[in-house]
């Protein structure tokens, strides 16, 4: 839970005497089990006049500050799961591979030592492998990957999207950012993939393989040179801002076609 105090400024005029309010604006009770209607938001200002512009900020001020905690929680979820904010214990020097049911629900993790990799900028990465099944066809899951359209639907975000050798990649407001370096349709995408906060000019290279399973399908991600630091924060990444938003909309898809 947070507790938020802003102060504010009035450099307009109260009753045309041309005077300076201050104030301010405290938040006692943000938090993400809170709803955002729900947030008490406290308006207080020093004595003398300024009434009015005390009631202002009760009234169309308080609707004006909850407008925008919405969206600074929204930017505040996207921004830890990518990573931003979210510390991590990963452990150097490990690969961890991740095998998944078709439920999607794991059923084994297992630790291989590894000697660290060297990409891009000198310093030290892992990989990261995972596996992902899908109660579609490749064909289906790929093109979510390789479409403007259905890449801005589960991200729910601007996105943008060259899905051709040497196009660009931009997702989640731009904390994803990369390049398309290879496209074999329905089988195979490799990315020079990076997120905001990894080292300047950094890149991973993402390797997606899509197979058929009869009327599933399984994605096997293989992410090389993950800067260590960030190892548990892009697996984070990957299954909660990509697998697990991918199955809801797959599933709203089949959801409309019933």
């Amino acid at each position: 839970m947070m507790h938020l105090r802003i102060r504010y400024v009035n450099t307009g005029t109260v009753k045309e005497s041309g005077e300076k309010h201050k104030g301010s604006v405290e938040i006692p009770n943000l938090s993400e089990e809170n709803e955002v209607d729900d947030t008490e938001i406290n308006v207080s200002k020093k004595k003398g006049e300024g009434d009015v512009l005390k009631e202002l900020m009760r009234t169309e001020g308080t609707t004006k500050v909850r407008e925008a905690l919405r969206d600074y929680l929204k930017a505040l979820k996207t921004e830890f799961t990518l990573g931003m904010i979210l510390p991590t214990k990963a452990a150097v020097g490990q690969e961890w591979a991740t095998e998944r049911k078709p439920s999607g629900s794991p059923v084994q993790d297992s630790v291989t030592p590894q000697a660290l990799d060297m990409v891009g900028v000198k310093i030290p990465t892992v990989r990261i492998h995972m596996r992902e099944v899908f109660n579609s066809p490749a064909d289906e899951v790929y093109s979510i990957f390789t479409k403007k359209e259905l890449v801005q639907k589960f991200s729910k975000c601007p996105a943008v999207i060259e899905a051709e050798k040497g196009g660009k990649l931009q997702m989640f407001d731009g904390c994803v950012s990369g390049e398309y370096t290879e496209l074999v349709p329905s089988q195979r995408l490799v990315l020079k993939w990076r997120c905001r906060s990894w080292p300047e000019e950094h890149y991973a290279t993402v390797a997606l393989t899509f197979q058929d399973l009869a009327a599933q399908s399984e994605l096997e991600l293989e992410c090389k040179g993950v800067p260590v630091s960030h190892e548990e924060s892009t697996r984070q990444c990957w299954k909660k801002q990509y697998f697990e938003e991918i199955h809801l909309l797959l599933q709203q898809s089949k959801d409309s076609m019933e």
